[in-house]
């Protein structure tokens, strides 16, 4: 079985080979299908991976793994070829995965926006957010774009000579650019720009033009969508676009689907809803439940979970609409996470810091300790000291400073199996804690000639209720779980009904300390059914006992005289 690669990133024609090659070689425990396509005609890949000798996908609670819905986020699609090459090779001989592969069901999108990647990974890079759909204006406006200007595969920065200029360099490290003291005069000054051309350029004033692929497909879901007026980039409605629409239709072709975690960079850390929110908007037993996951989240990969409304705001007064985990958790009632892969800062020893806040400001002093660790961790290859470039436009300038793509957009290649290897533990785990349905007790009594009793209890062995959240109930968004009958031929049903509704069932989820008053050991995981039945000798009677999220039993019951 091929091996997955981490020294470099998978182009997608790569990529579709290892889904391929790995689908063809499993077949009884990974099947691969195209979602849809993308704006440039690429295919989405979905792969499936359960063991279908255990059962159809269908009939086992699910989880989705997507990835790579950002154009240069390329580490979350190494992360989810990574679980699906754990899951593969762990079956049979890992407990877990065995266990999870025979019951449950994985959902693995390794790559949304494929365009955006390819385009990414090219030899001339250009780094758009998500789409490559010309968005919201067809044509380039004037100003600055940014482009690999010398064809080296980077974009770094360019600094410019400029008596005016915010930043200066480093009394001690010439590489790093420090702000320019609010008093200060009589200095070298520089201006700091992104490496790229300037349209129409009148010789004087830059302005850094709008990107002509404005489009962020994290903005384009239906929770509270909101227009280019309010929120730049959410498209023209929600799900417009092929990519975000292709991974909606396939969530809800899939009700069996009780968690999501989408893969981005970066920061190293979980994100939980709300993103427009306080933790107030929950009910309190779902935040409860987030919590204590987010607890076990860190536990196994080292990153915190916090709450995007309170600990990870681009502005203060401004809040994130449109987004999947928001889609997710509050339409769907699913618990969903976005897992942002790789924080420079803390590799190069800073902590406490503000996640968002942090890259809006910070000491010179975290700066100097990033480049010692550029030049002892990465040999100097994630920080470029500034040479001269002869600009077309601005005349002599300089290149130089981080190569974003590689040392912040992206885990750097040596360190990239060590960083996602944990995440494939959590996402089997968060899978694990689904809510199963599974035979209790079935008993089938003759209480007269050609009579019989037919009593059936199954009960939910899963950590979190068959609903998965109070807040799929109050969306009403989940079925409750349904037994049906399917009478041999020439039976007839003397008590009970051939299709009952059983409601929901509890998990352990709540099940936190014995000495919580209101706390109760009571059997809610638990329902039960009966029925008598009037049956010549011999027929077989079918039972099917059936959840959307928890899973589905079927019984054949041979009926004796």
């Amino acid at each position: 079985m091929p091996d997955v690669r981490f020294d470099s990133f998978y182009k997608y024609d790569e990529l579709t080979e290892l889904l391929q090659a790995w689908a063809a070689e499993r077949p009884e425990l990974m099947r691969v299908e195209s979602i849809g396509k993308s704006y440039e005609g690429r295919d989405i890949w979905l792969a499936t991976i359960t063991s279908f000798e255990q059962g159809a996908d269908l009939d086992k609670p699910a989880f989705l793994i997507e990835a790579n819905i950002h154009a240069l986020e390329v580490t979350g699609c190494t992360a989810a070829l990574n679980l699906v090459q754990r899951l593969l090779r762990g079956y049979g001989s890992e407990e877990k995965v065995t266990r999870v592969l025979d019951t449950r069901t994985f959902y693995v999108i390794p790559r949304l926006n494929p365009d955006g990647a390819e385009l990414a990974l090219s030899d001339r890079p250009r780094f758009v957010r998500s789409s490559v759909r010309p968005y919201p204006f067809p044509d380039e406006q004037d100003g600055l774009h940014e482009e690999d200007l010398d064809g080296d595969g980077r974009v770094l920065m360019m600094r410019l000579a400029d008596p005016n200029g915010a930043w200066k360099t480093h009394e001690e490290e010439p590489r790093l650019m420090v702000r320019r003291d609010p008093d200060e005069e009589g200095g070298e000054y520089y201006r700091l720009l992104w490496e790229g051309s300037i349209r129409n350029y009148d010789g004087v004033t830059i302005k850094v033009a709008p990107q002509l692929e404005g489009l962020d497909l994290n903005r384009n879901f239906p929770m509270e969508w909101a227009p280019e007026g309010e929120q730049s980039g959410a498209g023209p409605f929600p799900a417009s676009e092929p990519e975000t629409r292709a991974m909606v239709e396939a969530v809800v072709a899939r009700p069996n689907i009780t968690g999501h975690i989408a893969y981005h960079t970066f920061s190293g850390v979980h994100l939980r809803p709300y993103a427009g929110y306080p933790d107030e908007h929950y009910p309190t037993g779902d935040l409860r439940a987030y919590k204590i996951i987010g607890e076990q989240a860190m536990k196994l990969t080292g990153y915190p979970a916090v709450s995007v409304f309170h600990d990870f705001k681009y502005d203060p007064k401004q809040t994130i609409k449109g987004g999947a985990h928001d889609w997710f958790y509050d339409h769907l009632g699913v618990v969903s996470w976005t897992t942002e892969f790789w924080s420079p800062q803390r590799e190069a020893g800073i902590t406490d810091y503000g996640f968002i806040e942090w890259i809006r400001d910070h000491e010179p002093g975290d700066d100097l300790k990033l480049l010692k660790w550029n030049d002892e961790q990465l040999d100097g290859k994630g920080y470029v000291h500034w040479y001269p470039f002869e600009h077309p436009q601005l005349g002599q300038v300089e290149l130089g400073g981080w190569d974003m793509m590689y040392a912040w957009g992206n885990v750097p290649p040596k360190f990239l199996e060590r960083e996602v290897a944990p995440h494939a533990d959590f996402a089997i785990w968060h899978l694990l804690i689904s809510p199963r349905l599974e035979m209790h007790s079935l008993s089938v009594e003759p209480v007269g000639e050609g009579v019989y009793r037919v009593r059936l209890v199954v009960h939910n062995t899963g950590w979190l209720p068959t609903n998965v959240s109070d807040k799929a109930v109050e969306r009403k968004v989940v079925r409750p779980l349904e037994v049906e009958l399917t009478l041999p031929e020439g039976a007839k049903l003397l008590a009970g009904d051939a299709k009952v509704d059983l409601g929901q069932l509890d998990g352990r989820v709540h099940k936190r300390s014995p000495l919580w008053w209101w706390g109760d050991d009571a059997t809610g995981d638990r329902a039960k059914a009966e029925w008598v039945i009037e049956a010549p000798a011999g027929g077989e009677l079918g039972i099917e006992a059936r959840h959307q999220r928890a899973g589905t039993i079927r019984q054949v019951v041979n009926l004796q005289g």
